[in-house]
């Protein structure tokens, strides 16, 4: 229990009004004291009227994961079944270094009833959000004396890759599917596997006839192909410094995996196969490529492991363990991020041996700092110094994705909300023309 400055208002007011009571007449001192009297005579009995801890019953309800870049809450239940007047009660909850600071939240109860407060928790990266305590300040009826109630909580929750987004985008996607059935369907004619050989009849492309069983069989008989399944999809993750900047509040390596993680669900759905493939200055996460839609959970396990780290990439070890692990032509989709045209000299070398036996996209996110809506003008020297560095570092990012293009690589330079989608259609536009 402590004074509240309202409290410090009202004995400080005393101070003037007693010098003029002595100025204007010396005989009106005992009223000083008497004021003083009175204020501590209104404190004390404010103090008095204060509901006590016991007068609250507190329930608190946490959630048993959090999801990167989501926003959940803690709810706190206060129950005022011993009190005596209305009471409002402010509540503060003291969290670590994972959940971005919580505002406070503030309610009145009154005698006999409860009332729920929800504290958000948005976590800003991946790891262990970790409640500390939770602090609770009521005031007086006067409103000049507060008391404080501290609950130790210790409590830590998960925090895992956003797959709420992720299954909420997979199940728009399969509601759009839903008209098809959900059995097996053979599309033959599109892909580049032998299905069937069939008479060939007017309207058909000429160049699937087959000319060897059409002189077997004395008449023209065409190749009937279907789409292939089965693919590779690996999912290569930079864990460099470079990544674990932040992007709208959490880092781009959790957009990045997000991203994946959709793009996974997609593929398994589809019956390709998904590999992980994490690295930096050397090899964090690998797992060989595995199928089935009941793998998403394992996929899901294999991302969360993936932590963040503060050192250089070093994309010729990587990218070449990558390509000694792969035995077969795959589509690699490399998610990362680099600064201009001289630290990437290595990372377009290396791509370019692995695009030479693999379908390749490169997967960046740009900075929203440096694009400068087109209407600004600058305002001071400072503006424009920001934007021509702005513009330098633009001008080489487009230099480098021009020689990634060149290359073969497929490139996505999206903002962090839109790489999930630019990426599924890219994806799909590659099992489409059966690139892979």
């Amino acid at each position: 229990m402590q004074p509240t400055f309202r409290a410090f208002l009202v004995f400080i007011a005393g101070v003037p009004l007693g010098f003029a009571l002595i100025l204007g007449d010396e005989t009106l001192w005992p009223l000083v004291f008497g004021y003083l009297a009175f204020a501590v005579s209104i404190t004390a009995i404010d103090a008095i009227l204060t509901p006590r801890v016991s007068a609250f019953a507190i329930d608190t309800g946490m959630p048993v994961m959090l999801y990167a870049g989501d926003s959940d809450g803690l709810t706190v239940k206060v129950s005022g079944g011993a009190l005596r007047h209305p009471t409002t009660v402010t509540l503060a909850c003291d969290t670590g270094d994972t959940l971005d600071p919580p505002p406070h939240q503030q309610c009145r109860i009154m005698p006999g009833e409860s009332c729920d407060m929800r504290i958000p928790l948005t976590p800003n990266r991946r790891g262990q959000a970790v409640i500390h305590r939770l602090w609770l300040r009521w005031l007086g009826p006067l409103g000049l004396v507060e008391r404080r109630h501290i609950r130790e909580i210790d409590a830590s929750i998960p925090i895992i890759p956003n797959v709420r987004a992720v299954r909420s985008a997979a199940l728009s996607i399969s509601v759009r599917d839903a008209a098809f059935g959900v059995k097996v369907q053979r599309q033959s004619g599109e892909g580049t596997e032998f299905d069937a050989l069939r008479e060939y009849m007017p309207g058909l492309d000429h160049r699937s006839i087959d000319w060897k069983h059409s002189a077997r069989h004395h008449k023209l008989v065409c190749k009937e192909f279907r789409t292939e399944r089965n693919h590779q999809v690996i999912l290569a993750f930079d864990t460099g410094h470079l990544m674990s900047t932040p992007l709208h509040g959490i880092p781009r390596l959790d957009h990045a995996i997000n991203a994946g993680l959709l793009l996974g669900h997609a593929s398994l759905r589809h019956g390709d196969r998904i590999g992980i493939f994490g690295f930096d200055a050397q090899t964090r996460v690998t797992a060989e490529p595995f199928g089935g839609i009941h793998e998403f959970s394992r996929l899901m396990r294999l991302t969360s492991e993936i932590e963040y780290q503060q050192e250089e990439t070093n994309f010729t070890r990587g990218l070449t363990e990558l390509m000694t692990r792969l035995k077969r032509r795959s589509l690699i989709i490399l998610q990362t991020e680099f600064v201009d045209t001289v630290t990437a000299e290595l990372m377009v070398e290396n791509l370019q041996r692995l695009a030479a036996r693999h379908l390749v996209i490169f997967v960046s996110m740009h900075d929203p700092r440096l694009h400068t809506p087109p209407d600004r003008q600058p305002r001071s020297l400072k503006d424009v110094n920001r934007m021509v560095v702005a513009d330098g570092f633009l001008r080489e990012r487009r230099t480098v994705f021009e020689r990634l293009r060149r290359m073969g690589i497929h490139c996505i330079d999206a903002p962090s909300h839109a790489v999930s989608a630019e990426l599924l259609n890219r994806y799909i536009h590659i099992k489409r023309l059966e690139l892979i």
